[in-house]
């Protein structure tokens, strides 16, 4: 599994050599995967499907599409320094991804919605100094991983027995998660489908992990986030959320600006880290930094011994 591999990695890094070979070979089994890729449609769960979007959903799309170009406007504008060629250059970027996501005069529908979506994404690409093989996939990347997060939050798309999407999501994420004290790693979407399950979770949480997390996107994921206000659930004792400098899905990181907390007063700690290659919202890419896997792994061998006392 490469979430293991690279939590493993990350662990070795953060000192922790012992607990990464166990995680890596004969102890794999203490983690379990809340795997849910299948419920989105049977190509996509091999990982290369192609991204949909259809009814609310697309409205969703849209919204999404048009926060995320404005946060990152907002960023770039906050550090104006308007003679300087590297920030004019972004602001031409920024300024076309702004046009490209304009619908006035435009074709509505799924398909639509998902051509000016790559058009953005691939124009964002240009934020950074990548080439090749990264301006090919990662516009492809993104598009899927909005498009889940719109389907989602959609609340739609019910099965035989009338349960919806997203319900499905949550039912797979408890059966992963049981009745016992658990460290829970959420990534992208599954930050929000982790958020809303574990305000049902009756087991302690002694830690929560949050990576690459969508949840303070103000104007479309918060306000549909359940329960509302949103807020850390009450079993979480410790939430550490990370962020990617490059992850562009990851606008206004700071979590603890947009979640109430509970009643213990627990509020997520985000932390800024700096990964190197064509896609850096890969949970891979998360797990393996020392900052991340360290906390893990110090939870878990505390739960460990907590046990064994």
């Amino acid at each position: 599994m490469t979430w293991t591999r690279s939590l493993a990695d990350g662990m070795r890094a953060a000192g922790h050599a012992a607990l990464a070979e166990r995680l890596a070979t004969a102890d794999a089994g203490c983690c379990s995967f809340a795997y849910y890729a299948d419920l989105f449609s049977p190509s996509e769960a091999q990982g290369g499907g192609e991204a949909r979007a259809e009814g609310d959903a697309s409205e969703i799309f849209e919204d999404l599409l048009v926060e995320l170009v404005g946060a990152l406007t907002s960023e770039h504008s906050a550090s104006k320094v308007p003679h300087d060629r590297a920030w004019q250059h972004r602001e031409r970027i920024l300024a076309h991804a702004r046009s490209e996501v304009d619908t006035s005069g435009q074709s509505q529908g799924s398909l639509s919605v998902l051509r000016r979506a790559l058009n953005v994404a691939t124009t964002l690409m240009a934020l950074k100094p990548w080439g090749g093989v990264a301006r090919w996939a990662t516009p492809k990347l993104m598009v899927r991983d909005l498009a889940q997060v719109s389907r989602y939050l959609a609340r739609g798309e019910k099965d035989a027995s009338g349960l919806t999407l997203d319900g499905r999501i949550r039912q797979r994420v408890h059966e992963a998660l049981g009745d016992a004290p658990v460290v829970v790693v959420a990534h992208s979407l599954g930050t929000v489908v982790a958020l809303e399950a574990l305000h049902d979770q009756r087991a302690v949480i002694p830690l929560l992990v949050t990576l690459g997390s969508p949840l303070s996107m103000r104007t479309v994921v918060r306000p549909r986030l359940f329960p509302q206000p949103p807020r850390t659930p009450e079993r979480v004792e410790r939430w550490l959320n990370f962020w990617d400098r490059d992850d562009i899905i990851a606008v206004r990181p700071l979590l603890e600006r947009d979640v109430l907390p509970n009643a213990s007063g627990v509020l997520p700690r985000s932390s800024r880290i700096d990964s190197d290659g064509i896609w850096v919202h890969s949970a891979g890419k998360y797990l393996a930094q020392a900052a991340v896997a360290g906390p893990v792994a110090e939870a878990l061998l505390s739960a460990e011994h907590r046990s064994a006392s």
